[in-house]
């Protein structure tokens, strides 16, 4: 049911500066589960494809389609030569064409927030619904269905907008938006939803954010991927021309809280790991997460007790 893809990639890296200005900060490298190094918004995009996603629309910065699209290209035919002992090599150079193929860019002229920018797809995404992700996480299931897999099987399952979410110390809910809901159904886990707060402080989580089943001081916020009906581009649409914003900008939470009401929607717990490389430690930690669960995982762990663990 699910065949397309949005991955935002238009904000402009200011917490990785000065590298990006080097690169965007969506194609820094990682060296990904299966032991080759790749741009960031690579192994997102090859989980998307894993997942049933046939079409994948990037949302970009104005101008910068020509780094994406540069390493979205296989090897050419006098490049060949080079990976004639390397098989992985030619193996990953078919996979960058085929990638090549189902990517459309789409650029957010004017820097307008996170929801300006999923509202930048609009067109392209048309009346279907579809997957959402952010160009700067990478997800890391913990059982044998991936991340998105899970999303899209509860959007399949309530036949309405999925917002995925897992379990957050109140520590760190400066960094999320948070849900409060009741839970409705337990495979996969899904709540109904009561309310939506961008990043709440502590008092206010307290006051209206508890969810009932949920260790003290846990809460659902987002985990960066949503399964969304189109109708979510009306919401965003009204918010635009009304100038309804948030800290100054047009947020996507926003219009999901309105969509939850309107037309109704799920939280769904994703069983599995968010990792946000957007950040230096972020980054950092992104990689050793991938390092300890991948190709490398023994030669890593050994280097790690040498090193005094």
């Amino acid at each position: 049911m699910i065949k397309k893809a949005v991955i935002t990639a238009a904000g402009r890296g200011t917490r990785q500066y000065p590298a990006t200005n080097a690169v965007q900060k969506e194609l820094f490298p990682l060296v990904d589960l299966d032991g080759v190094t790749k741009p960031t918004i690579q192994i997102i995009a090859e989980q998307a494809l894993q997942a049933g996603i046939e079409e994948i629309c990037i949302v970009i910065q104005p101008g910068e389609s020509g780094q994406f699209e540069k390493h979205f290209t296989g090897l050419q035919e006098a490049e060949n030569s080079s990976f004639t002992n390397k098989p992985w090599g030619l193996k990953q150079s078919d996979l960058l064409d085929r990638l090549k193929l189902s990517i459309t860019y789409v650029e957010q002229t004017v820097q307008e927030g996170y929801g300006h920018a999923v509202y930048c797809a609009k067109e392209w995404v048309g009346d279907d619904p579809f997957l959402l992700l952010l160009g700067d996480h990478v997800y890391i299931p913990e059982g044998e269905s991936s991340c998105i897999q899970q999303a899209i099987l509860g959007f399949e399952q309530v036949n309405k907008s999925v917002y995925a979410v897992n379990q957050t110390h109140i520590e760190q809910l400066y960094l999320f938006g948070t849900i409060a809901g009741k839970r409705i159904q337990d495979d996969p886990p899904l709540y109904e939803i009561h309310k939506i707060i961008e990043k709440p402080d502590v008092s206010v989580a307290r006051q209206e954010l508890v969810t009932e089943g949920l260790p003290e001081d846990t809460f659902l916020t987002f985990f960066g991927m949503h399964v969304l009906t189109p109708s979510i581009f009306n919401v965003l649409e009204s918010h635009i021309q009304n100038n309804v914003r948030s800290k100054g900008e047009i947020q996507l939470t926003t219009a999901q809280a309105e969509l939850a009401e309107t037309e109704g929607a799920v939280a769904q717990i994703i069983h599995g790991q968010r990792l946000d490389m957007g950040t230096p430690l972020g980054y950092i930690e992104t990689q050793i997460v991938l390092a300890r669960k991948g190709a490398f995982a023994h030669d890593v762990e050994s280097f790690i007790q040498k090193n005094g663990g």
